[in-house]
This record gives structure tokens, C-alpha cells and sequence, in this order.
């Protein structure tokens, strides 16, 4: 299966058959190369994606500052240390997971829940991480 087959298949999909779907998503490498994205996806400094991984490395780290995507700023909210960081903005926010090789972005909106986006881009992760991904 692609990357690109993924992030539409699986990140863009329906979300329990409600018609609701994530307002964009992407798979990353963790050197900041875009392996799929959808078409949507806010344009993202490399300098956003070094911090979500020293994130990653240093939970914590983006807390004082809040995180940043396409210049949007995010306020981290809680996690799961080294696998998973949360980000809201308004009735919005972000779920980035982290496998052995990309971070899997879901960025959601009213009325997609954070519960439903956390589900969508963990279990694409997890599934990615038990392939060696």
C-alpha cells in the first residue's frame, strides 16, 4: 500500500460512519520529508518538525512555547510521553504519533472530537509501528 493510500484511506476516512473526517493529515519522516499528506495540510517549517521531535526525545520541551504547525500554534495538552503529543487551538487541535521511523499528524475541527482524531492517528500508528515502521 502506498503512503499517499494511508493517509486517504485511513486518516482521511469517515469516522464511525458519521461523514465527519480529520480537516488534514500527513505521515512524516522524522528528518521532516513528507511521505504522503493530504491536500490540505498546512505548509509546515523544518524547524516545527525539529522540535516535535526533540519533543519526542525531551518530553516537555514544547510545552513552554506550545507547538507550532504551518504557523499555527498549538497549546500541548497531555500526551503520552515519547509516542504521542496533543495539541489544542480553539475547537481544533492536533494528535501526533510517533513510530521508529515518521510522526503520523491528524489536525481535526468541529464537530470531529479529540478523542476521535487521538483513535484515528494512534491506531494507524500503532499498526505502523507492529510493521517496523
Amino acid at each position: 500500500m502506498s503512503w499517499q493510500a494511508y493517509v486517504d484511506e485511513h486518516l482521511m476516512c469517515d469516522i464511525d460512519g458519521q461523514g465527519q473526517h480529520l480537516a488534514a493529515a500527513a505521515i512524516i519522516g522524522h528528518d521532516g520529508s513528507v511521505w504522503a499528506q493530504s491536500s490540505n495540510f498546512p505548509q509546515f517549517k523544518a524547524e516545527e518538525i525539529s522540535d516535535i521531535m526533540k519533543d519526542f526525545e525531551e518530553p516537555g520541551h514544547l510545552a513552554p512555547t506550545g507547538l507550532h504547525l504551518g504557523g499555527t500554534k498549538y497549546m500541548v495538552i497531555q500526551g503520552e510521553a515519547g509516542a504521542v503529543i496533543r495539541g489544542k487551538k480553539g475547537s481544533g487541535g492536533v494528535t501526533i504519533k510517533k513510530t521508529s521511523q515518521a510522526l503520523v499528524f491528524g489536525v481535526y475541527e468541529e464537530p470531529v472530537t479529540p478523542g476521535q482524531c487521538n483513535m484515528v492517528v494512534e491506531r494507524l500508528g500503532d499498526y505502523l509501528v507492529d510493521q517496523g515502521l
